[in-house]
């Protein structure tokens, strides 16, 4: 017997890095990716958004003041993906990180989205990605999802930024 599934309203609402120096993280998350600090506690943690909700990331040195990234070979988040709501968005965020000097890890198409990948100023992955209409998602001849990872056209994608 399978267990029940989740409830599909179900998402995930944000993510809470633990950071070595607290103004650094600021700086990249609120300068090059434009999240808005929404509340800080003193110098240990701060809390930001897109559009005002309460947060979407978390960001604290309780733990992890000074300190180091874990080591290639160890367990621990892989990537924060922030989804942006179109192509032109995203687009936009690519320029930002062009502007700042933030080198990509790698970017790609899967068919069911387009990303770009990088690392913030602590080397947590993160990956910004926009979504395709679930209409335009590729599938096998049995219905089921055939992503794939192909090269994303970065030119063409700038070629979309409004800002």
């Amino acid at each position: 017997m399978n267990p029940p599934a989740i409830d599909p309203r179900v998402r995930i609402g944000h993510v809470h890095l633990k950071v070595a120096d607290l103004e650094r993280s600021i700086r990249f998350y609120r300068d090059v990716l434009g999240f808005e600090v929404m509340q800080r506690f003193g110098t240990t943690a701060a809390f930001l958004s897109a559009g005002g909700y309460h947060h979407h990331i978390g960001l604290n040195t309780w733990e992890s003041l000074g300190g180091r990234p874990p080591a290639p070979g160890h367990t621990g988040l892989y990537h924060t993906a922030i989804l942006y709501p179109d192509r032109p968005s995203l687009a936009n965020a690519l320029r930002r990180l062009q502007q700042a000097g933030i080198r990509l890890d790698g970017a790609a198409d899967h068919g069911v989205s387009e990303a770009l990948y990088l690392h913030d100023p602590d080397h947590n992955g993160v990956e910004l990605y926009r979504d395709r209409p679930q209409a335009e998602w590729p599938l096998h001849p049995d219905g089921s999802l055939a992503m794939v990872t192909e090269p994303l056209d970065l030119r063409a994608l700038l070629a979309e930024a409004t800002e």
